[in-house]
């Protein structure tokens, strides 16, 4: 069975540092290499520019945690949430 994982997470736009661009560029490599090694099945950004959602692809909940938790960005999210998935077909 498939499991995937649904993170949504939103970031603090107040007070970004002047090297955010640099960050966001980091960033989005980051998350290409994950979409190229089969991790992330599906990557879209909230249109207030504020945050993402995330779907990771047969990951558990602690793993999807960790890999979060190693982005360039995370240390200007505001929230994260993780919800597991069970692929139905």
């Amino acid at each position: 069975m498939q499991n995937n994982v649904l993170v949504i997470f939103t970031i603090h736009t107040d007070n970004l540092p002047a090297n955010f661009q640099e960050i966001i560029q980091h960033e989005q490599h980051v998350l290409a290499e994950w979409k190229q090694e089969g991790l992330v099945e599906h990557l879209f950004l909230r249109p207030t520019r504020n945050g993402a959602v995330i779907v990771f692809k047969d990951l558990d909940e602690q793993k999807a945690k960790t890999l979060i938790e190693s982005l360039p960005l995370f240390r200007f999210m505001k929230s994260v949430e993780y919800l597991p998935l069970m692929k139905q077909y």
